[in-house]
């Protein structure tokens, strides 16, 4: 990691812990920093105590791992596919998660620990219907993939819409509610299986760094330099499938976090490499961001997280595209 690269990790983080202690003020109860400070140290009164440890620090926490987990993933997809849409909500592995949980909350009216699984198996099985589709030959081509991940989800698309009009109407709202993507009402059973995937997952990533470097330039390069190019792409993949399944069983689909995270590491960093810390951090910081956005925003008007992640990331894709002529 260069200097200037780990000053930008610690300015983010610092970003992070100051973000995070605001968050955990503001509310529907507004708290001064002494008594959310007491109550971290577990010495604050028992009503401070019950409303930061068991109500606002869940959301918070949920929200900066769910961030961090969708910046790795975002910057891994970026970085094998070559292609700076190549991102896990725009390729369909987000979309595969959501029909998971849909079909859990549709058919089965399941539980919030049945449904973190379903939308968990359902973005790994929709990450292996891809990467099956877009293996040709025995190669899987970055733009290949974007593509079957694209035509994939579409189909998910549908399949998530005649499951909402045709389900009971009951749980047809709280699949529409969980669609929209939101750390509200979020607990330590949410926190838990974010934080253990990054935990395992995340040194893994930074093992491979390298060789995934060499694979950005290309594949015949990798391999003349003594990569394993496909194995290499493959366990990467999976972990960046895994890191967005679970991030979007705990919170959601949030939209464009992935894709907004990498580019914004990459010219913060200014490094040609995989920008895994900074990508994250950054992935933390804008999900964080959203999420007090919807709490202080006038008339006290609460949205989902998701929604207003859709809108700043909807405007930064018609960007993207403007700016680059090849698209």
């Amino acid at each position: 990691m260069s200097q200037r690269a780990g000053w930008v990790c610690l300015t983010l983080a610092a970003l992070l812990c100051l973000g995070g202690i605001w968050a955990l003020m503001v509310g529907r109860f507004m708290l001064p920093v002494e008594s959310v400070l007491q109550a971290l140290m577990g010495e604050a009164n028992p009503t401070a105590q019950k409303i930061v440890t068991m109500i606002r620090l869940p959301r918070v926490l949920t929200a900066i791992l769910v961030g961090f987990a969708l910046g790795v993933s975002g910057s891994i997809f970026q970085s094998v596919s070559k292609n700076v849409l190549g991102s896990p909500d725009i390729i369909g592995f987000t979309t595969g998660a959501a029909t998971g949980a849909i079909v859990q909350i549709i058919l089965f009216s399941g539980n919030p620990v049945a449904i973190v699984l379903s939308a968990m198996a359902g973005g790994l099985v929709t990450a292996l219907l891809v990467y099956c589709l877009a293996r040709h030959y025995g190669v899987v081509k970055g733009n290949r993939l974007v593509l079957m991940g694209i035509g994939v989800g579409a189909v998910l698309s549908a399949l998530n819409a005649l499951l909402l009009v045709k389900g009971d109407i009951d749980n047809a709202v709280t699949a529409t509610l969980w669609l929209a993507g939101t750390t509200q009402g979020r607990s330590w059973y949410h926190v838990a299986p974010v934080a253990c995937s990054l935990l395992v997952l995340i040194p893994v990533i930074m093992v491979h760094t390298r060789a995934i470097n060499m694979i950005a330039m290309g594949d015949d390069i990798a391999s003349q330099l003594g990569v394993r190019v496909e194995r290499t792409r493959r366990t990467v993949t999976f972990c960046a499938v895994t890191l967005a399944a679970v991030a979007t069983s705990a919170a959601g689909p949030i939209a464009f976090i992935a894709l907004i995270a990498p580019q914004l590491a990459l010219r913060l960093t200014k490094t040609s490499g995989i920008p895994v810390i900074s990508a994250g951090l950054a992935g933390s910081c804008l999900l964080l961001g959203a999420d007090l956005m919807t709490q202080i925003q006038p008339l006290a008007l609460t949205l989902p997280v998701g929604l207003m992640t859709g809108i700043i990331g909807g405007v930064y894709l018609l960007i993207l595209l403007l700016r680059t002529p090849s698209y």
